[in-house]
């Protein structure tokens, strides 16, 4: 067998040659030197530099896009928590303070109510007492209320009630706390009107159902729809000048004596809470004759 082996192939050599190892050393430490001098000088490696960084921008944003996205996700449920917490929140005090909202709406309608009929009280010129409706009769086939207020406030049988809008009906009834008023839509409730355009005078009966009806009044008569009625003051319990409905339709039918004139109350006859009792106004009485001096009788002479 040949020394030098396979044809072709020589062994290596036991010990490789080349520098010592310090020298490759010292090379490589003055080549870095030279290489930082130089960059911090002259900016020789900033074109370098950029080029590597382009090169490495695609590597980098894959090498970040984990722990972006990660990140993000963290940032997206703890938000998504937040708001729920936040809503569930809102939900709780929204429900706590829809009760004080519907109560606080109340108390301003009513405000405004009670302001109406106290303009209604200063116009009509007249003593009035506010009351407010606290519950409906129960008999089904008349229309009544009844008010808080009853004959230790001053309430009187047969006092005129009404509204800021005109007139609801008349007091029936008196207790020492409550009193009952009878609905002008009740079928036994009359009330004496005119109508406000011409003044013709008739008579408003109740028809039940929130209607009334105007009665004897010839086919003729000189009524239209949409005319105001408003009260006479005939009957005396009732002032003039009161709404108290308007004409809605009007059935001419010359086979009946009278017209069939179908009428609609202008006030809150079923609908509002607040009232006003209209007082029955005290009368002062009436001044006696200043007395005169007594003559002296004639044919009687004066003693000196």
């Amino acid at each position: 067998m040949s020394a030098t082996g396979p044809i072709g192939h020589t062994p290596p050599p036991f010990f490789k040659r080349g520098p010592a190892p310090l020298a490759q050393l010292a090379f490589y430490v003055a080549l870095s030197l030279l290489l930082l001098v130089a960059d911090l000088r002259f900016r020789m490696l900033e074109p370098l530099r950029l080029v590597i960084a382009t090169a490495l921008w695609p590597l980098q944003r894959a090498v970040l896009l984990p722990v972006e996205g990660m990140g993000e996700a963290g940032h997206y449920f703890a938000s998504l928590a937040k708001l729920e917490q936040e809503n569930a929140e809102l939900r709780a005090r929204q429900l706590a303070q829809a009760n004080q909202l519907l109560r606080q709406a109340h108390l301003e309608e009513e405000n405004r109510r009670l302001r109406t009929l106290l303009d209604m009280a200063e116009r009509i010129d007249a003593p009035a007492r506010a009351a407010e409706i606290l519950y409906a009769a129960r008999d089904p086939f008349s229309r009544r209320v009844i008010i808080d207020r009853g004959a230790t406030h001053g309430i009187e049988s047969g006092q005129a009630v009404i509204d800021d809008l005109g007139v609801i009906g008349q007091v029936t009834r008196v207790f020492p706390l409550t009193s009952e008023v009878t609905l002008l839509t009740d079928k036994h409730q009359m009330i004496p009107v005119q109508v406000a355009r011409n003044g013709l005078r008739a008579v408003l009966a109740g028809a039940g159902g929130g209607r009334m009806e105007l009665k004897y009044l010839p086919a003729n008569a000189d009524v239209a729809p949409d005319d105001l009625l408003v009260t006479s003051g005939l009957d005396g319990i009732y002032l003039p000048g009161l709404p108290v409905a308007k004409v809605v339709s009007i059935d001419r039918d010359n086979s009946f004596a009278f017209a069939r004139i179908e009428c609609a109350p202008v006030a809150g006859v079923e609908r509002h809470g607040q009232v006003l009792v209209l007082l029955r106004r005290s009368t002062p009485p009436p001044e006696e004759p200043a007395e005169e001096p007594a003559k002296p009788a004639k044919g009687r002479k004066q003693r000196k």
